[in-house]
């Protein structure tokens, strides 16, 4: 199968034809490099299904000396079997890695290689955990995830699907944050508090946004749909939909540029921006 005969499109994707996309390109993966069969075998062709084999990574990254890859990996097939929701927000996920991220060009790469992919599918698994009443067990994948990705996300927030973490250093989501459907953020972004406060204290995040790198969204205010909060920008204040914020503390500078920045990705500010 040809990668150009497949919809780029994060929405109504074939759960089989994404499948069997994976497979054909984990094989053409192996033959051009023999010395990665080992690993391609095992992380994908190993498996009959996409949720195995992620059941699989999830379980192969997070293993540690304090809990066992079997004990992992059979967590994540009882979530994946018991949740379906689960496998189709992780095609999601990668169909908006593979659409918006320039330098993905085949679906094998945030499975085997992105940890933005990955640590966002942990995230997902420690929600579900949450989810069943399994606080614990929760709390240690969100752990491990901050350890082996630097991705700290509390499993009680709540992520929509469609969602690109590129790079993924130094993510932190804060228990009390929510992210809308198809948003895109870059390394080192942070949706936290601003103090010692409880309660419901962290961004709502609409859906379609852009998050530059090393922005922060800062206490309980909301950031409309399709608006952008370009790189290094503290945020303190609402911001609107279809609008750009910038700045330190951010103001509102313009339009978003467009009605769908999280999916073009266009992070440059013209010299209108500014005046």
């Amino acid at each position: 199968m040809n990668m150009q005969h497949i919809d780029k499109s994060p929405v109504a994707q074939d759960r089989d034809a994404i499948w069997a996309q994976l497979r054909d390109e984990a094989r053409d993966a192996v033959a051009g490099e023999p010395l990665l069969g080992a690993l391609v075998h095992a992380g994908l062709l190993h498996h009959q299904s996409l949720e195995a084999a992620l059941a699989y990574r999830f379980s192969l990254k997070l293993a540690s000396g304090e809990m066992s890859e079997q004990i992992l990996r059979e967590i994540a097939d009882q979530a994946y079997a018991s949740a379906p929701d689960l496998g189709d927000a992780a095609r999601a996920d990668l169909m908006a890695v593979y659409d918006r991220d320039p330098a993905t060009h085949r679906l094998i790469q945030p499975i085997l290689f992105f940890k933005g992919f990955q640590a966002l599918q942990a995230y997902r698994m420690a929600h579900w955990l949450w989810q069943q009443d399994r606080r614990d067990m929760a709390y240690f994948v969100q752990m491990r995830c901050s350890e082996c990705f630097g991705v700290d996300i509390h499993p009680a927030a709540t992520i929509g699907t469609g969602v690109m973490i590129d790079h993924a250093h130094s993510i932190v989501i804060g228990e009390t944050a929510s992210v809308g459907n198809d948003v895109s953020m870059l390394h080192s972004v942070t949706l936290g508090g601003t103090g010692k406060e409880d309660g419901d204290r962290h961004p709502k995040i609409g859906d379609g946004v852009l998050i530059g790198a090393g922005a922060k969204v800062l206490g309980n205010i909301r950031v409309g749909h399709h608006s952008r909060i370009a790189a290094g920008s503290v945020v303190l204040h609402e911001v609107p939909s279809c609008k750009t914020v910038a700045g330190v503390p951010a103001r509102v500078i313009g339009d978003a540029g467009c009605t769908d920045p999280s999916l073009t990705m266009n992070q440059l500010l013209g010299i209108e921006d500014y005046t």
